[in-house]
């Protein structure tokens, strides 16, 4: 939790958006949370209905975020999430050659 705490005074007055993913035997699942600069968290939550790798969850709940951030009309957002596969082809300092994450 000091983490968080951390990283919103760090951002203070920007908008953040946090995300996760997994994929497993039991299903596959996406969330990503959207804090205002007023410390307000919007959770959101899907479970995918298509068979997915572990990575292309964690793109998916990027995407999640992303799209909600595009909805609330947010225009400077940071961006956190625990894939540093996801997080450094974002950046574009990683490319990707597997075809399943192409798209992404």
């Amino acid at each position: 939790m000091a983490l968080f705490e951390e990283m919103l005074d760090k951002d203070k007055g920007k908008w953040i958006v946090w995300f996760n993913g997994a994929s497993n035997a039991s299903g596959h699942g996406i969330g990503a949370t959207l804090v205002s600069p007023y410390n307000q968290c919007i959770p959101f939550t899907a479970r995918l209905g298509f068979d997915c790798t572990n990575n292309m969850a964690e793109y998916e709940a990027c995407a999640l975020g992303v799209q909600a951030t595009i909805d609330f009309n947010v225009k400077l957002l940071k961006v956190y999430g625990d894939s540093v596969l996801v997080i450094h082809q974002l950046r574009g300092e990683w490319e990707t050659r597997d075809h399943k994450l192409i798209p992404y």
